[in-house]
């Protein structure tokens, strides 16, 4: 069954099915809404239900408090409609001006970058254009219809080509085959851009990023975006990893310190072992953060990492730190993986 769900502020409208996400539905008709992680944990994606009723689905209780479940509020990337809608969303819905295609690409390069991270270039169709927000990712389409979600980690003035960083996952159906079957010449099919994990170009406010592992790669496409665009708040970057080895371009990080000003560069090991010679910042990545700020009610704050860590910073930096929800920004990996034979 389908839904007529109208937004506010504004007056766009879209129709939403009884299995499809809020979310997912506004997207698929180009309607451009906040959002980050779409697992139900950043809280990005969060609007008041002001007439109908919705499934809330499932969804991190630090994104969607007890309270504010209470009083109608629901995460879009998590909520389906039970009834036609009216819902208040933080600003006024846009058309999206980067929809969302589908494409072929051809792998131009393979890079191991660490023992369980690929480095996968992908070539665009030289007659297509393909325009995208540092930050936001693509889907991989396998041959059956399943889609693997990655980030893009170049910035947007790097045309042709899109920098992808894999990691390895036990038993990942595509992952293992990025390792063992990928070659260069292969040909992939994408879709995207998605995502409202991106640059907010038009703050004025300091910023704090914060990845963990392959959480690197939206924020490096970020990164080296500020640097082309010539951006002037000041960026501090926590690059958080279990041990050194996981801190795969720990030199690209530490030149952005001598190509953009006010720029720092701070890695983080939370189990270095005496062999490693590792002599910096230790422990876990958001802990280095809290420890060094004692206020960010004045920051934008950009992490990027596993749904647990995300739950963990938007928690801590928020009740601890004064961080304003409006200023959390976030993109939350899941992995997708088929049992072992």
């Amino acid at each position: 069954m389908s839904y007529h769900i109208q937004l506010r502020p504004g007056s766009q409208t879209f129709t939403a099915d009884d299995d499809h996400t809020l979310l997912d539905a506004a997207l698929a008709a180009g309607l451009a809404l906040p959002y980050g992680c779409r697992t139900g944990v950043c809280g990005a994606c969060k609007g008041k239900v002001v007439q109908g009723r919705v499934e809330l689905g499932a969804y991190g209780e630090h994104a969607l408090p007890a309270t504010e479940r209470d009083d109608g509020h629901a995460l879009l990337c998590c909520a389906r409609a039970r009834s036609d809608l009216v819902l208040e969303i933080s600003a006024p819905a846009q058309i999206a001006d980067k929809p969302a295609r589908k494409l072929p690409c051809r792998v131009s390069r393979l890079e191991r970058l660490a023992e369980d991270v690929m480095r996968v270039d992908l070539q665009l169709p030289a007659d297509e254009s393909f325009t995208f927000r540092a930050g936001q990712y693509v889907d991989i389409v396998l041959e059956d219809g399943q889609r693997r979600s990655f980030s893009i980690a170049n910035a947007p003035c790097e045309q042709g080509h899109l920098e992808l960083h894999i990691r390895r996952i036990p038993g990942g159906r595509f992952t293992g085959h990025v390792f063992d079957g990928m070659r260069v010449r292969d040909i992939l099919r994408i879709e995207g851009p998605h995502g409202g994990f991106y640059l907010h170009e038009d703050s004025e406010r300091p910023v704090v990023m914060i990845g963990g592992g392959t959480g690197f790669a939206p924020l490096k496409g970020i990164v080296e975006h500020a640097i082309h665009i010539g951006f002037r708040p000041p960026i501090t970057l926590y690059w958080g990893a279990r041990t050194p080895a996981g801190l795969y371009l720990h030199e690209t990080a530490q030149s952005w310190q001598s190509m953009l000003p006010g720029f720092r560069y701070i890695p983080v090991v939370s189990d270095a072992r005496p062999e490693d010679g590792w002599t910096q910042r230790r422990g876990l990545v958001h802990e280095a953060v809290l420890a060094d700020f004692a206020d960010l009610s004045r920051y934008e704050v950009y992490a990027c990492g596993s749904p647990p860590m995300i739950e963990t910073v938007r928690d801590s930096f928020m009740r601890e730190r004064n961080l304003a929800a409006k200023a959390f920004h976030a993109d939350a990996f899941t992995f997708a993986a088929v049992p072992s034979a």
